[in-house]
């Protein structure tokens, strides 16, 4: 699978930032939660990959490792601006970016090349889990504001066309055996803590700074069916996928779901037509702004 960068806008309302869910607020906050570990996260992906580039000798790893930069490049830049959005709206989006950022520059001072690549290996099984979620049951995202619904739907097809590539780095550069295996399944136990905990800290903060949208209790009990729900909840569908990483012989596409990917095309070709439609949007303008500034 050879991954693509597109260089997509989409046209994010700036009023709806905070609600663009069709289930409301609070679960809208769940996923500005983790549109706000994208700029960093994304960044220190790419970074983690780049360390190792000049030990990878096959040229269809190589190509797939620049198409995997250049998307995550994309990504982080989109999440930026949606995360401007977020700062606009009264939201701490800069400071709690600010703050992932720091986290991860300690890493990079700290950690060992081949513990960050197992964070990423990992980071990214999460992405990939919960895009395949995103696009596999349409219930996740649907009724949204279309906009964001496009983003997202974008994101996840991309992390999904990309998803072995950090992996296969991993297995490319790093000596198999046990001491291989117990770094990446480590690594995974922190990592499923860390990423749940800052997850969960970034969706309260969110929620309590929008404290004037109101309708606190209805919105608490849809966002935690939406996650922790025994059958249908976040956790519970992507649980199965998650236990699989510890199979000595886990890969990435052993859950295929490339037939998703035929979703491209057509969803590149909505954007550009909503994007024709509204040839002065509010995001071009805003970004007028930013570049005159």
């Amino acid at each position: 699978m050879m991954p693509v960068r597109r260089d997509l806008r989409f046209n994010l309302p700036p009023e709806r930032a905070c609600d663009w869910h069709a289930q409301g607020s609070h679960v809208t906050h769940f996923f500005n939660a983790l549109s706000l570990l994208f700029p960093a996260g994304e960044r220190f992906f790419m970074d983690s990959v780049r360390n190792y580039r000049d030990r990878i000798d096959d040229p269809v790893l190589k190509k797939q490792v620049l198409g995997f930069i250049g998307q995550e490049a994309m990504h982080t830049r989109e999440h930026i601006e949606y995360n401007d959005l977020l700062q606009q709206a009264g939201l701490p989006a800069h400071k709690l970016d600010k703050r992932l950022w720091w986290i991860l520059n300690l890493f990079r001072k700290f950690l060992p090349h081949s513990y960050q690549l197992a964070i990423t290996v990992c980071l990214e099984h999460y992405t990939a889990m919960l895009a395949g979620l995103l696009l596999e049951d349409s219930t996740r995202i649907a009724g949204s504001v279309e906009g964001y619904t496009q983003m997202w739907t974008w994101h996840a097809l991309e992390e999904t066309e990309h998803k072995s590539v950090s992996y296969d780095v991993w297995n490319t550069v790093l000596e198999p055996g046990l001491g291989r295996y117990l770094l990446r399944t480590g690594t995974m136990l922190t990592t499923t803590l860390t990423f749940w905990l800052i997850v969960f800290d970034y969706n309260v903060r969110l929620i309590v700074a929008d404290r004037k949208r109101g309708g606190h209790v209805r919105g608490l009990w849809r966002l935690v069916k939406y996650l922790y729900g025994p059958r249908h909840g976040v956790f519970a569908r992507i649980a199965g996928e998650w236990l699989s990483f510890f199979r000595p012989g886990f890969h990435p596409w052993d859950h295929d779901n490339r037939a998703q990917l035929a979703r491209i095309d057509g969803l590149v070709a909505a954007v550009e037509a909503a994007n024709a439609d509204l040839p002065v949007t509010r995001n071009t303008m805003r970004r007028g702004a930013r570049a005159a500034g």
